[in-house]
């Protein structure tokens, strides 16, 4: 199955008709404006994973060393921070140090 379950020549259709409908003078404008719609949209798609991080690294901050430990291994893998093997202290100092490289606190 093709994207939106599309087949080649139905792509083919689509695109004609768009010609036909705005011209090709107006194609580059078209796809300028849709490329700029995607750009937006990852955007602010992954601005809601930045809120997340940033919502939860400033439980972290403000708690102090009281944070549970769930919460700070969810955040640590939001982060990427890897947290086998490593004291609650350790994970705490390395969360906050990543969410500083980020720009999230």
């Amino acid at each position: 199955m093709s994207l939106f379950g599309f087949q080649g020549m139905e792509w083919v259709i689509i695109l004609l008709i768009i010609l036909i409908i705005f011209g090709p003078s107006k194609l580059p404008q078209l796809a300028k404006g849709l490329g700029q719609a995607i750009r937006e949209f990852r955007k602010a798609s992954s601005g809601l994973y930045d809120e997340e991080a940033i919502s939860a690294a400033e439980r972290v901050k403000g708690k102090g060393k009281e944070v549970d430990e769930e919460t700070l291994k969810k955040l640590a893998e939001k982060l990427g921070v890897e947290t086998e093997g490593k004291s609650k202290e350790e994970l705490i100092d390395e969360v906050l140090e990543k969410a500083k490289e980020k720009g999230l606190i």
